[in-house]
């Protein structure tokens, strides 16, 4: 076996053994890929501060940087302009496509998430906060990610009408 099916095989646990079970304890009233996307959104708002702190501790020193910066903060707000899109893809009941589409960004995005924790760990007190900040913003991302690439199960049937019909089916009833 390869070294990219084991990372495909690594991938494939982290969502069926560790995010499928925890999307599946989430009360019914709230949607997986509802709150898959409150992750990326609280992930662009991380990055953001990120932005802002570096700004606030460096100034406008290394505007190219800024500039830079601020591109890859637009980049992020697209994927997920573009993700907001692609939700009609995914049906409670069904295959959620996005499993497969996400697959790439999911497994390029653990390791740098594990780089900018270690980077945050390693900065010098004056960035510390910003790099905190992005290092937040690259975990939340990637558990948006994993969240949103989870199956949506069905909705359940009302408890009264379970109830009334689990009695039927007992007396011989249809």
């Amino acid at each position: 076996m390869g070294l990219g099916e084991r990372i495909t095989q690594a991938d494939a646990w982290l969502l069926d053994k560790v995010f499928q079970p925890l999307a599946d304890r989430l009360p019914e009233r709230m949607n997986v890929l509802d709150v898959g996307m409150s992750f990326q959104l609280g992930s662009l708002l991380f990055s953001a501060a990120s932005i802002i702190a570096v700004f606030i501790f460096n100034g406008i020193e290394d505007f190219s940087s800024m500039v830079f910066n601020i591109l890859i903060w637009a980049l992020c707000v697209t994927f997920f302009i573009g993700l907001c899109r692609m939700r009609a893809l995914v049906k409670p009941g069904y295959a959620n496509p996005l499993r497969h589409v996400l697959r790439g960004v999911r497994i390029v995005s653990i390791p740098f998430t594990i780089y900018t924790m270690w980077q945050a760990n390693v900065t010098a007190p004056p960035f510390f906060q910003a790099m905190w900040f992005n290092a937040l913003s690259n975990l939340v991302f990637v558990i948006g990610l994993y969240l949103i690439s989870c199956e949506i199960r069905p909705p359940q049937a009302s408890f009264k009408k379970d109830i009334w019909s689990r009695h039927m089916e007992k007396n011989g009833i249809r």
